[in-house]
């Protein structure tokens, strides 16, 4: 059984059905009844229940307060901005008509043709809209701003080919939405939530990440300009983990959102929007795990540390447990999160296997021999390796352990990521290259139409223009015309 749990389609025979069984296996999430749409389980629920608490602390850190908005936006909210209802009408589901009613003929129900709505309403595939007609009625005068507001929210957007956290109909998110008095505010702000995903990703995921400005092409549906932190994955692709964007005065004066400024007169006040999803979860996944199951960084693990007795009758369990009562004591009080499994339901070839599937960053076991000798068998998930420690200062070893497992874990991902990107001048270099994935850096004449073309004849897309990129003049590498600078070209999610 403990073989079965562990047996992994391997990720170099083929990527995407290793990440489907991992999610499966790992106890994460499954399909639902409802196309498109996930459920995610009480173990995939608790890694994002960590991810949300240290998003939430550092939003509130930043000045910012949760709100909730509703579900269902009117149609004609949708339409008041060109660009942003161009970008989301195909993937907008609609709510027609608000009741059903039996049918006799079948014994089931049918929509009540009587009972359609005045006007249309549509699941929300992001909120800026209800939004801004909401802060219409809340921003007056510049005592009113900034207006610092987030929202913790599922939303829904009609995807035709999903794949569970990665991209599914309806997903869970954060979105941001703020509102200030000028201009350079309104930048300030794009960036500093920019930077608070990028450590985030770093420091809690150990995901090194790239930050930068998407292309006209690619940038959300409705912003002036959009900034992302991109990361690459074990199969040598792109995932865009979190974006913030710059609305300058789109949808204020699409709602009609003024204040009156220090001078009593009357501004269109200037707007961002920002979010990360549970496409978080996705990225965590294919960052670390392997042909083993999930690994996970320790500041994101719902289990840190599992302790499994081996005994043979209930006194040699009840010896183990009281001598480890105290250690699980000493974890805790340390911010250290520990499963004692003395439970008799499964033998401990299962448990070791169980936890190695769903990436519990430390394992201890503690047979009576050991107990004789004040030791216990250590194991990291991350290197599998299995180490004799002594049980007189076991927590301040598992706490040390956590540690480097976090920074270790980080590091193999950025020399990963370092060593699969690549410098290109050559387009004919870069078509072969990108084959076998990776970030490249390329010279690129800044147009829609040659943006349009790498992504035709390539399957990539322009990434983003990286802040600290090489801001050095150029050629462009598929047309020969001049280039501002390098940008980061890849394959992605």
């Amino acid at each position: 059984m403990a073989k079965e749990l562990k047996n992994f389609t391997k990720r170099s025979d083929n990527y995407s059905q290793w990440y489907n069984e991992l999610v499966i296996k790992a106890d994460l999430a499954e399909q639902s009844a409802v196309r498109g749409c996930m459920v995610i389980k009480p173990y995939g629920y608790a890694i994002w229940e960590k991810m949300q608490r240290q998003l939430d602390d550092m939003f509130k850190a930043t000045g910012h307060q949760n709100a909730y908005f509703p579900l269902l936006i009117p149609k004609s909210f949708l339409s008041r901005e060109a660009d942003h209802v161009e970008g989301f009408a195909k993937e907008c589901a609609i709510v027609t008509h608000y009741r059903l009613k039996a049918d006799k003929e079948s014994g089931g129900v049918v929509v009540d043709p009587e009972a359609r709505l005045e006007e249309e309403l549509i699941i929300r595939p992001t909120s800026e809209t209800i939004i801004w007609s909401t802060f219409k009625n809340w921003i007056h005068s510049y005592r009113d701003l900034p207006l610092l507001i987030n929202q913790w929210a599922n939303v829904m957007r009609w995807e035709m080919r999903t794949r569970m956290f990665l991209r599914t109909a309806e997903f869970l998110w954060q979105e941001g939405h703020t509102a200030h008095a000028t201009k350079e505010e309104a930048l300030e702000e794009v960036r500093r939530m920019l930077d608070v995903y990028a450590e985030f990703a770093e420091e809690y995921m150990a995901m090194p990440v790239v930050k930068g400005v998407k292309s006209a092409n690619e940038r959300f549906a409705g912003a002036i300009d959009t900034y992302t932190i991109e990361a690459m994955m074990q199969d040598g692709k792109a995932l865009q983990s979190g974006t913030s964007h710059f609305l300058g005065q789109n949808f204020a004066k699409a709602f009609d959102v003024k204040f009156v400024n220090k001078e009593n007169q009357p501004e269109y006040v200037w707007a961002t929007s920002w979010g990360v999803s549970t496409r978080l979860m996705g990225a965590l996944i294919m960052t670390h795990s392997d042909d083993n199951g999930l690994v996970l960084p320790p500041r994101l693990a719902p289990i840190q540390v599992v302790i499994v007795p081996i005994y043979k009758d209930t006194e040699g369990l009840k010896a183990i447990s009281d001598r480890v009562a105290p250690i699980i004591g000493e974890l805790r009080a340390k911010g250290v999160s520990v499963k004692y499994d003395d439970a008799d339901n499964k033998r401990p070839g299962f448990k070791f296997a169980d936890y190695e599937v769903k990436g519990v960053p430390v394992r201890i076991a503690i047979g009576q021999r050991d107990l004789e000798n004040e030791t216990a068998e250590l194991v990291r998930r991350d290197t599998l390796e299995k180490q004799s420690v002594s049980l007189v200062d076991l927590a301040d070893r598992v706490v040390d352990e956590l540690a480097d497992i976090q920074k270790s874990l980080y590091n193999r991902a950025k020399a990963y990521r370092d060593a699969r990107t690549f410098t290109v001048d050559s387009y004919d270099e870069f078509k072969q290259k990108i084959e076998d994935g990776g970030f490249f850096l390329a010279h690129w004449d800044g147009t829609t139409e040659t943006e349009e073309r790498i992504k035709e004849e390539t399957k990539a897309t322009i990434r983003c223009v990286p802040f600290d990129g090489d801001k050095t003049p150029g050629v462009c590498m598929v047309t020969g015309k001049p280039s501002a600078g390098r940008v980061l070209i890849a394959r992605s999610y």
